[in-house]
């Protein structure tokens, strides 16, 4: 399951489950892979709001590698998208989102003294 809190989010895609989540390594192999110089190259690159195919894998590779599936931009490729093209964009910005940050969790923390539940 997918911990809001470090920065993970779920994908389900092609019937499959899978976290997505965007670690140092990910963010370095993402702008070597994309040829973004440096993270404010990167973090611009992605705003733009009009990303290739090919960046759209990249990105999708380096968090699925950085949420611990060890998948290949090969492997990416052939994963079948069988309409879920919706929730992988949607997918992407959440976990865009939890690396350069912005919006609130989704999970946060509950408040000193009590526990989640209770």
């Amino acid at each position: 399951m997918a911990n809001r809190r470090r920065g993970e989010v779920p994908l389900a895609l092609g019937g499959h489950r899978y976290t997505l989540c965007l670690t140092l390594g990910a963010l370095a192999d993402l702008e070597d892979a994309l040829r973004a110089g440096d993270l404010a190259g990167l973090s611009q690159r992605l705003a733009a709001g009009r990303p290739r195919t090919a960046d759209l894998i990249a990105l999708l590779g380096a968090a699925l590698r950085g949420g611990g599936h060890a998948l290949t931009d090969e492997d990416v490729r052939r994963l079948p998208l069988a309409g879920d093209m919706d929730a992988l964009v949607e997918a992407l910005a959440e976990v865009l989102e939890a690396a350069f940050g912005a919006g609130p969790l989704e999970n946060p923390p509950p408040p000193w003294g009590e526990e989640r539940g209770a």
